[in-house]
């Protein structure tokens, strides 16, 4: 989901067990506010708080942060868009034309390239 050109351009996940708001922001460069209200949009980011309701993010917080940040900035979802994505309840998409109307168009576009 995270494009592999954008992997360049942040930076590395440190070999650690928690990092803080202000970590996390920086390695996802995004705000710490935008941090705060994907918390409210996004159901399955939830880092531990602890003393003082301070936030600590694990490793799985980090990469699932990049993957709602590439969604978001990169292929231009909305914040509901993104989070059925996240959520893997993805509708396959549904047309009005069935099977029949898409051969009968095909015949004659190869009709129309014989005359041609």
């Amino acid at each position: 989901m995270l494009e592999p050109s954008n992997n360049d351009e942040l930076p590395p996940i440190p070999p650690k067990r928690y990092f803080t708001i202000g970590e996390v922001g920086e390695l996802c460069t995004v705000k710490p506010h935008v941090l705060r209200y994907w918390e409210q949009e996004f159901p399955q980011l939830k880092p531990v708080k602890r003393r003082g309701n301070r936030r600590y993010y694990q490793r799985q917080d980090v990469i699932l942060i990049r993957q709602i940040k590439s969604l978001l900035y990169d292929q231009g979802f909305t914040i509901g868009g993104a989070r059925q994505r996240m959520s893997g309840a993805e509708e396959p998409v549904k047309t009005n034309v069935d099977d029949k109307v898409y051969k009968e168009l095909i015949k004659d576009l190869e009709e129309v390239i014989e005359l041609l």
